[in-house]
């Protein structure tokens, strides 16, 4: 940097040399040019000075300041070298407008004030003057670009204190306006608040980790971040850094993600999700999974499901549960033994015997016999740390630090597995399902919501991805059932604000449900009747949605899915909602109700509900017929109901 500076600032000098070399050597308008030549020395002592603090200079404003005063020192030297003229002719015929001078000083006198100002403002925190350095006349035009570089050039030169407070107002510039994020970006600032991330004091790494999630609004702004390294920076905060700022960092990587999906790869490769995924853990569920060695009791929640499975032999079962019952405190903290914590509990117990004998998971070293000695000593039971991540003294963090904690993890994991079946892969194959379904149930409101939100986006790619899908969501497995039980209790009481994600959740897991579940209908249907005040059009219109993906003709249980409709009252609730429902609702509904007509024609509850008329008033509806998925199916329907009922039990009521 100090190399480039100097090259930088070696032609103005050399400029200024000559202009005050020709000033001398004026033979006309020798007043003017002799003002030239006091304001061309004194800015060429602030250019030497420049030049020997060249380590020191804030590059992007040294580069704006230092191009402008070479091409008014360019200027300066075309208007000394006509005051130079020999001969009374030459001198008769070369015109010096009196306005020439007077601006080219005025000129002269802004790069004084540049060079100045980017001096006082490239100054260490000890030689720094207090108080308002005030703006370069370069950003004249432009204010708070003089403001940036200022809170830039802090962030370099100040100490802990100046450099938290530069953060600040970087955080405030960004949230005010998008463009003032772009000229952060531009002006260089990802770098030192980076650097501040690793190094700064608690408010300072706070700052900065907020400023850089502020930057991120922009998705064209998150590439030059992944370029300079935010996301190794990131997880090694989440690895070892204090709860508050590894609680900010986990929000920043929700909006980089959330804003530029294209990063969530980088963020996986630097260990993000498991890391995510054991602050998420923590007090939630007991430390087990493949992202968790801790002696012989170390397991993963696939590990759990595989002994769920293969494991019948639990006659030692009720034994082992008496004595996990006093070791294994129930995730949120209260004891009342609900199906959630059951689960757990018996899980682990069943898989607490079959691993006395085998090693850790891991891949670690093992140590069979308690008696052995390592270099003399007696081994002793160590627990290694989640992925690398530094646990000690999180249990001494105040509730409300790891409530945020917990929120920001689970909404960075929403955003990261997005679209992503290899990330959605990675969470599903630790314990992140049970810690979102147990979250769920008893998480306070954001950790609640951004919960569902994350199960909702897992669900989404699971729906598209089978492999995925018949890996991460087995009817017999306990993470899966603890999921679908929680979505569903969310869903019959119908009162939450996350309702949405979790009717769309369930929607997306149609599939993996067999024709004997019969208890996921049901709260579906209830969700159609808008007569119930608390049930709005979108809620009615994602229930449709979710029982859509029943009924299709994609799903291969698609006709006992309809029949299950039918039997909860589903078929008065869709008609009423193809008439009179909100227009949202009424393209999904009148769908849903041409896959039930097209599978279950012959149903009575159809002729009693005058489901046929529905579809015919449907038909003659513009709005309605221009949806090219109602356009494909509505004739099919109506055929297959004109077959199938008889006038007789049309008009039936």
């Amino acid at each position: 940097m100090a190399d480039i500076v100097k090259q930088i600032l070696a032609k103005p000098i050399q400029l200024a040399d000559q202009v005050t070399k020709l000033a001398d050597e004026a033979q006309s308008c020798k007043q003017d040019c002799s003002e030239l030549k006091s304001k061309t020395e004194k800015l060429a002592t602030l250019l030497r000075q420049a030049a020997r603090a060249s380590s020191g200079l804030y590059e992007r404003p040294t580069r704006r300041i230092i191009d402008e005063t070479e091409q008014v020192l360019d200027k300066a030297l075309a208007l000394v070298t006509k005051c130079r003229a020999n001969g009374l002719m030459k001198r008769v015929f070369t015109f010096m407008p009196p306005a020439a001078f007077k601006k080219m000083a005025s000129l002269l006198e802004n790069s004084i004030g540049d060079v100045s100002w980017l001096l006082r403002v490239s100054a260490t925190g000890e030689d720094r003057e207090d108080g308002y350095l005030g703006l370069p006349p370069i950003a004249s035009n432009e204010p708070i670009l003089g403001l940036i570089w200022e809170q830039i050039a802090a962030l370099y030169t100040g100490n802990l204190d100046e450099k938290s407070e530069a953060a600040a107002s970087l955080v405030s510039f960004a949230r005010d306006n998008d463009r003032y994020g772009k000229l952060i970006i531009e002006e260089g600032g990802v770098g030192p608040l980076l650097r501040l991330v690793k190094e700064g004091h608690l408010e300072g790494q706070e700052n900065a980790a907020r400023a850089i999630g502020l930057l991120g609004k922009d998705p064209e702004s998150v590439e030059p971040m992944i370029i300079g390294g935010v996301c190794s920076v990131f997880a090694k905060i989440l690895k070892e850094g204090p709860m508050k700022v590894q609680s900010v960092v986990a929000w920043a990587i929700s909006e980089l993600a959330g804003n530029h999906p294209k990063c969530q790869d980088h963020f996986a490769q630097n260990n993000t999700i498991r890391l995510l995924v054991s602050h998420l853990a923590f007090e939630t569920v007991q430390e087990h999974s493949k992202y968790a060695v801790t002696g012989n009791k170390a397991m993963s929640i696939h590990s759990l499901v595989m002994a769920n499975n293969n494991n019948t032999n639990m006659t030692n079962k009720k034994d082992e549960d008496k004595q996990l019952q006093s070791n294994i405190p129930h995730p949120m903290g209260n004891h009342t033994q609900t199906q959630m914590h059951s689960i757990v509990k018996t899980t682990m117990a069943t898989k607490t015997q079959s691993l006395k004998s085998k090693p850790p998971i891991g891949g670690g070293p093992t140590n069979n016999h308690p008696n052995t000695t390592t270099n003399g000593r007696p081994p002793q039971p160590q627990p290694i740390s989640l992925a690398g991540s530094s646990i000690k003294g999180r249990e001494f963090e105040d509730p409300a630090t790891k409530t945020a904690m917990k929120a920001m993890a689970a909404k960075a994991l929403w955003q990261l597995a997005k679209g992503n079946s290899p990330i959605c892969r990675s969470i599903t194959e630790s314990r992140a399902l049970l810690c979102f379904a147990i979250l769920v149930e008893k998480g306070e409101d954001e950790v609640q919501s951004y919960s569902a939100m994350a199960l909702m986006e897992i669900a989404a790619v699971a729906e598209k991805d089978p492999e995925l899908r018949r890996s991460a969501f087995k009817p017999n497995s306990p993470a899966c059932k603890a999921v679908v039980d929680q979505l569903l209790n969310v869903i019959e009481k119908a009162e939450s604000n996350f309702l949405i994600p979790c009717i769309k959740a369930i929607g997306c897991l149609a599939r993996t449900f067999r024709a004997t579940e019969t208890r996921i209908i049901g709260p579906l249907v209830r969700l159609l009747d808008e007569r119930d005040g608390e049930i709005s059009g979108d809620v009615s219109r994602e229930a449709a949605i979710a029982l859509t993906k029943f009924s299709c003709t994609d799903n291969y249980l698609h006709a006992d899915h309809c029949k299950a409709i039918i039997t909860a009252g589903g078929a008065k609730h869709l008609v009423q909602l193809v008439y009179f429902g909100e227009q949202v609702a009424q393209i999904s509904t009148l769908i849903l109700l041409c896959y039930i007509a097209l599978h279950v024609p012959d149903s009575e509850a159809l002729a009693q509900a005058e489901v046929l008329t529905v579809l015919e008033w449907a038909s003659k509806q513009g709005f309605l017929v221009q949806d090219p998925e109602v356009d494909a199916l509505l004739p099919e329907a109506k055929g297959r109901l004109e077959l199938y009922q008889s006038r007789s039990s049309r008009a039936f009521h």
